[in-house]
């Protein structure tokens, strides 16, 4: 199930809220589990009762973890992560790891390794990291381990950030699981519901009008691409991957909020950086603060040589690049920023500042398009005529857009950019932080009225509507 289908929009939010709003305080927690249990089942009824045992089993070794003193502690800290990595690395690189067995004995000429392939339960790195920071949390002693097993369900299972984030480190929310009276108001039901409408409408105009094209693109034989319809291509779909996952992170920060939840946010404008670092402090900031705190500064961070700290910085990017998706090209693209991230702090970052903003941020987003063009190819190999393709000027029959594909495409340009305009990134998180005027509500309500009635209009017309990290 996923926010943007007529089933969830249309029956599963409505009911929720519902009954939300009108069921006591104390019962609160019992129906966002029930949701959250129906959510998950619903997408993946093979998985649930699973991952439902897994997490009940790791929330008795955590707590043995929090009574140990020394080296029993890590004992049962190294169990709870193995546990939940093992999980992981089953469902997730089995299938990876059997294929690249496969064809080294198969050149050696060996005869291959028989293998069923497994299914990947969808949003199954969410789930991992939200088990990891809660062990890791507690043996770190941020914050003492949940009481209730139901609550700590509640944690795991959270319908709004369950499938795709944004991140919740545990010592951020735990206190919030239990009591959130203080954050549950009016006010913040109204800007959450908001911050929901606008998410889906970034989905459903830009992210799936995006998508459309980028697939239209991508499908067509690489040997005849024209460069301009290459670039108009990976353009696209750097605008798809964008609105999707940020419109799906609105919609999880906007549900949060309405319950009471205060969720970090997970994007700040990142096609307006001047360079691949200040990039990653924007694109997915959940991740970036998970994988710097939980795996960059446990490997050594910026301590020792500076050639310790590239390794480190480089091999964390190559495992974040192999967390979203098993296969070579994923780990090229990890391993793609990596790179600029060392060349940042070697000479970079000093190098761009002096050609201004604006050359600054062409560069660094021309580099994120070539990023991505390892990210969406299905193999190297199509990566690599891609890229090719959009350098090599080739006057090939360009595609035609329709009118409607080149509005959203303009739209696309102007929300990925707007904050290039004096003072618009402050009221932006003005509004995220509802430090906003009455006046500004009277206005707002009726446009995001509209919003709504559009979005909803669109996802009953059309058939096309992916979310592209549900498969992470």
């Amino acid at each position: 199930m996923v926010f943007s289908s007529t089933i969830f929009l249309f029956y599963f939010l409505p009911l929720f809220l519902i009954g939300y709003i009108l069921i006591d305080k104390k019962y609160k927690n019992y129906l966002i589990l029930a949701f959250s249990f129906f959510f998950y089942q619903w997408g993946a009824p093979r998985f649930v009762y699973l991952l439902l045992t897994i997490t009940l089993i790791d929330f008795f070794i955590v707590n043995k973890l929090h009574e140990s003193e020394g080296t029993k502690r890590k004992i049962f800290l190294t169990i709870s992560l193995l546990l939940n990595t093992g999980l992981l690395c089953y469902f997730k690189y089995s299938n990876f790891f059997i294929e690249n067995v496969n064809l080294v004995l198969n050149n050696i000429g060996v005869k291959q390794v028989e293998w069923t392939s497994v299914v990947l339960p969808i949003g199954i790195s969410f789930f991992l990291f939200e088990t990891l920071t809660y062990s890791i949390d507690v043996y770190r002693r941020v914050h003492a381990p949940l009481k209730s097993v139901f609550d700590y369900f509640t944690y795991i299972l959270l319908f709004p950030k369950l499938i795709a984030g944004p991140i919740v480190r545990f010592h951020e929310i735990a206190d919030q699981i239990s009591d959130r009276s203080s954050f549950e108001n009016s006010e913040n039901r109204f800007l959450g519901l908001t911050r929901f409408i606008i998410g889906l409408s970034k989905k459903v105009f830009i992210a799936n009008t995006m998508g459309k094209l980028a697939d239209d693109i991508f499908m067509m034989d690489m040997n005849s691409l024209g460069t301009t319809t290459a670039w108009i291509g990976i353009i696209a779909y750097s605008f798809q991957i964008y609105f999707d996952f940020s419109g799906y992170s609105d919609m999880a920060i906007g549900l949060g909020r309405f319950m009471g939840f205060k969720f970090i946010e997970n994007f700040n404008n990142p096609y307006i950086s001047q360079n691949i670092s200040e990039f990653w402090r924007r694109w997915h900031m959940s991740l970036g603060r998970w994988m710097k705190d939980y795996l960059y500064i446990p490997l050594g961070g910026n301590k020792g040589s500076k050639y310790k700290m590239f390794f480190n910085l480089w091999i964390v990017f190559v495992i974040s690049g192999l967390w979203h998706g098993a296969a070579w090209n994923f780990v090229l693209w990890g391993m793609f920023h990596g790179f600029f991230l060392i060349l940042d702090r070697l000479f970079l970052v000093k190098f761009l500042s002096k050609l201004g903003r604006f050359i600054s941020i062409l560069f660094t987003y021309i580099i994120t398009l070539v990023g991505w063009v390892l990210f969406r190819s299905e193999t190297i190999e199509q990566a690599k005529t891609y890229i090719i393709k959009m350098f090599v000027f080739n006057t090939s029959e360009d595609i035609k857009l329709d009118n409607h594909t080149i509005t959203m495409l303009l739209l696309g340009v102007l929300f990925s950019f707007f904050a290039l305009i004096k003072n618009t990134e402050t009221k932006q998180m003005d509004f995220y932080n509802g430090i906003l005027t009455k006046r500004f509500y009277l206005t707002a309500s009726p446009i995001i009225i509209i919003l709504l009635v559009l979005s909803l209009s669109y996802v009953i017309s059309s058939g096309f509507n992916p979310f592209i990290y549900f498969r992470f």
